[in-house]
């Protein structure tokens, strides 16, 4: 059966993660300045690469696992204090917002990708639903589904970008960026629980 439990809190999670709103002004940063239609098409390479990326740790990444010895409350911690510092960054307003230009880039795939979207946290956060889906189809379509939905928001939200920044303008987009910073913090503290818990379990 379809895990919708597991769909929910894997979308939820990944679009708080990635928090497309607060992509908002660093993809028009990158982009801004370009034709309409050269937005788009880096909206599109952009969230293809972000998905690639994903995917493969989603399918892969507990095999990675298991070959480096990684036990998962040692992921969802290292995870809990990542996605901390990310937190952080959104409710201090200090995340990195500039980047250099670079010729004969394709910005689209580095940084907007990866690892402006598919970033280290989305990618611990994936790798700890796949193993909460404990070889069940149903959890694994439920999360399969979560991270195509996660990625089309994205790719909705940043090929409509000019149009948000006129509707909620600077202030809004800080706000919902806040917003996100603190529902992140709440996540990174409960992957940090989970990993305490999952240490004094195994007798570590």
């Amino acid at each position: 059966m379809f895990n919708v439990r597991l769909f929910i809190e894997a979308s939820i999670t990944l679009l708080v993660i990635m928090d497309p709103p607060g992509t908002v002004p660093v993809f028009l940063g990158l982009v801004g300045r370009k034709s309409r239609e050269a937005r788009k098409r880096a909206a599109r390479q952009g969230v293809l690469v972000s998905f690639l990326v994903i995917t493969l740790f989603a399918v892969a990444g507990n095999s990675i696992l298991a070959y480096m010895h990684i036990g998962i409350p040692a992921l969802q911690g290292a995870g809990g204090l990542l996605l901390l510092l990310i937190a952080l960054d959104l409710l201090t307003g200090k995340g990195a917002t500039n980047h250099p230009e670079v010729e004969d880039v394709n910005i689209a795939l580095v940084p907007l990708g990866t690892p402006l979207l598919a970033g280290p946290g989305a990618i611990a956060a994936t790798i700890v639903f796949v193993r909460q889906a404990d070889g069940a189809w149903g959890s694994y379509f439920a999360l399969a589904a979560a991270i195509v939905a996660v990625h089309l928001v994205l790719l909705g939200t940043l090929r409509s970008a000019g149009l948000l920044i006129k509707v909620f303008k600077e202030s809004g987009i800080l706000l919902m960026a806040k917003i996100a910073g603190l529902l992140l913090a709440a996540i990174a503290v409960q992957l940090v629980a989970s990993s305490v818990q999952g240490f004094i379990a195994s007798g570590v």
